[in-house]
């Protein structure tokens, strides 16, 4: 061991940065409360601090700092969309989480590795092809790969799985993962390092609305005043939203993962099919990470099934035989908070002064710095919203424009 390690980890004066300052009491009043300690809550917090020099804010967060959505689901960062609108919004996810190790001085291990979608059928080919000339005209990078570049690309895979032969694939180079909790310290540590207050163990209870107009939230710690508040709470999204005195066009559903122990690396591409329901990466560590559809039915909870565990591993195995010997290791739930048209919810509410970051089903954490960035933008100019979110505002329900993302997600539900 090199001497001056040693004396450095046994020094009296240990002068390692503190990323998070002591617990403190709550103030009677912070111009900005945001409900929901995860990435987006820090994310939001962080650039109203660093764009709009507004530090009077404070992130409660009912468990412990991204314990929620954030830390339960399987990092993915993609742009690969059907719409126009979510192609150009997550293309700019995409940028801003290439720099984030260098913004933060704090390494998310973001990682560059393209996904891959597989068709199995004529009519996916074709709805294939579209869809990379949608990303294409508006900035991302995607192409189609036929069945023998697919070879090349991922020689382990089986290209007959389940009498479901791979007629071709969606190759999207801009696909990656980042670490989800170093993420969500990242924005932490810089918010807080601004003067942004973070709250754990301090929950929501109630909020308090005066002649149509977010005045307070009650708290089990005791009530604070606000200007203004947002809630990014995730899959409790339409319970929040009652207790302001408004529903939400969302219906919450568990959604499962898992991962085996690691293996030696043979899988570089995230690799994906809506037709068997199931999408597999493996990560730094060498473990092999499986995610599916949501489950079929509403609830609350993150429970682990037995049934998804099965029908998801079948999956998997159809389309990596070998893994068949593989040890499961860990298998964890999220709670998904979907709209009818399958695209996030961000902008004002009915509720004056009340912002809404909702809706985000199961791609929220690759929207984490693009919704951070957009919506503090809002809040600093009093509920202006920027052109790039205008297309996701709640009232796109009543007014019948939706942007129907249904079919976009990496394993269909």
């Amino acid at each position: 061991m090199p001497f001056a390690l040693l004396k450095y980890g046994l020094s009296s004066a240990y002068p390692a940065e503190v990323d998070l300052p002591a617990p403190k009491d709550l103030k009677p009043h912070y111009d900005v409360v945001i409900i929901g300690g995860g990435g987006h809550g820090l994310a939001i917090a962080y650039y109203l601090a660093k764009y709009h020099g507004i530090t009077n804010v404070a992130v409660l967060e009912k468990g412990y700092l991204a314990g929620g959505n954030t830390a339960r689901n399987t990092a993915v960062i993609r742009s690969n969309y059907l719409t126009s609108e979510g192609v150009k919004f997550y293309s700019e996810s995409v940028r801003l989480f290439r720099n984030l190790s260098g913004e933060f001085d704090f390494n998310i291990m973001y990682s560059e590795r393209g996904q891959l979608t597989l068709a199995h059928t004529d009519s996916t080919v074709r709805a294939f092809r579209q869809r990379a000339e949608v990303n294409k005209h508006f900035g991302g990078r995607t192409e189609m790969l036929d069945r023998q570049q697919i070879k090349e690309l991922v020689p382990t895979l089986n290209l007959d799985p389940a009498n479901l032969p791979v007629l071709a694939g969606l190759w999207h180079i801009d696909g990656a993962t980042a670490r989800h909790d170093a993420v969500a310290w990242g924005y932490a540590k810089e918010a807080a390092k601004r003067g942004v207050e973070i709250h754990q163990m301090t929950s929501a209870e109630d909020l308090v609305i005066t002649d149509g107009r977010i005045t307070a939230v009650k708290t089990n710690r005791g009530t604070i005043r606000c200007g203004c508040a947002v809630q990014a709470v995730a899959g409790h999204s339409s319970l929040l939203a009652a207790k302001a005195g408004f529903r939400l066009p969302v219906v919450s559903y568990p959604l499962q993962a898992m991962v085996t122990q690691p293996v030696k690396p043979f899988l570089d591409p995230l690799v994906s099919s809506s037709a068997l329901h199931c999408y597999v990466q493996q990560t730094s560590r060498g473990e092999v990470v499986f995610g599916g559809g949501s489950d079929p039915y509403p609830l609350y909870s993150t429970r682990s099934t037995l049934d998804l565990k099965e029908s998801l591993i079948a999956h998997g195995i159809e389309m990596f035989p070998f893994l068949a010997k593989a040890r499961l290791m860990r298998q964890w739930a999220g709670i998904t908070d979907m709209t009818p048209d399958y695209s996030p919810i961000m902008g004002e509410s009915p509720v004056q002064n009340y912002y809404l970051d909702a809706g985000w089903g199961t791609w929220g954490f690759k929207a984490t710095p693009i919704c951070g960035k957009a919506m503090a933008e809002m809040i600093a100019s009093g509920g202006k919203t920027p052109a790039l979110i205008e297309p996701f505002r709640l009232e796109r329900f009543a007014r019948f424009t939706q942007v129907n993302e249904m079919g976009a997600t990496a394993a269909s539900h």
